[in-house]
């Protein structure tokens, strides 16, 4: 189903090097790139060999039935647009961005194609051949309002070696919400913390940290809260209030999120059921 369509990807970012490499065997020929930025898209098929580079996005439609649109999460809707005009009717069109469902491709369903949003949930740093690695076995999400695009995505995700995940179109915001607060959170939470170690002389903040973190992170991926630790679990108010104190002294924009964190992680305990103290809460809340 996907072998007999040739692969067009819009975009020339790192989403969409690591796509047109990861469907290339899937491809019926080589994959094409086309771009709004002609340099861009020209550093991007010395990146990833054997693509083709298409004189424009009408071309890109005519000779492509699989079209991959890997544009910003702002820009998808607008890049639909354009396309509508020279997308071929039975053409599957889907998009990788996390935000949004299939409707907002919808210019596209109106003039026969078949839609969805394919959203891998993994990061993306400028490797192609290391990202298409780790495609393989990650989960993407899935979203289509007809079974046909529906079986369509699922091919797709299958032809790169990974697992679908069905998310329903009113749920997309949610769904992207949740992993922007568990990866982008965690990077600025590591961050504010390696620059405490730092001021309080450690010389090495990642090392140290880093098999504390990471077992703290396997706990919580396999145990949820009830891989927590710690004085904010034990009541330690004390431990706590040198924590703040210290904090305001030395590193004071760290404070809030520290203060907001450890809230967030005593409600969590709240609603377990678990005894809350008063005290600690008071003292957060200050």
């Amino acid at each position: 189903m996907v072998k007999d369509r040739r692969v067009g990807v819009i975009g020339s970012g790192r989403v969409a090097q690591a796509m047109a490499l990861g469907l290339a065997q899937a491809s019926a020929g080589p994959p094409m790139l086309w771009g709004r930025d002609a340099a861009r898209v020209e550093a991007a098929a010395v990146r990833v060999a054997g693509i083709e580079i298409a004189s424009g996005m009408d071309a890109l439609a005519r000779q492509c039935g699989m079209i991959v649109l890997a544009a910003s999460d702002d820009a998808v809707g607008a890049v639909a647009e354009a396309l509508a005009a020279h997308v071929r009717p039975g053409c599957f069109v889907f998009h990788v961005s996390g935000r949004s469902g299939a409707a907002i491709l919808s210019p596209l369903a109106g003039h026969g194609a078949l839609t969805a949003a394919i959203h891998p949930a993994m990061t993306f740093t400028g490797d192609p051949a290391a990202e298409v690695a780790r495609m393989a076995g990650a989960r993407f999400a899935v979203t289509a309002a007809e079974d046909d695009a529906m079986a369509m995505a699922l091919a797709v995700v299958a032809a790169l070696g990974g697992v679908a995940v069905p998310v329903a179109e009113a749920q997309r915001s949610l769904y992207h919400a949740a992993l922007c607060h568990a990866a982008n959170h965690l990077v600025t939470l590591i961050a504010g913390a390696g620059e405490a170690l730092a001021r309080a002389g450690v010389a090495e903040p990642g090392l140290l940290m880093a098999p504390l973190v990471r077992a703290s992170l396997d706990n919580s991926l396999q145990r949820g809260l009830a891989g927590l630790s710690g004085p904010l679990l034990r009541g330690d108010v004390a431990t706590i209030a040198d924590h703040l104190a210290a904090m305001g002294r030395d590193c004071p924009d760290l404070l809030p999120p520290y203060r907001a964190m450890a809230l967030a992680t005593l409600g969590e305990l709240g609603r377990t059921g678990a005894p809350v103290s008063p005290e600690m809460r008071a003292l957060l809340e200050e």
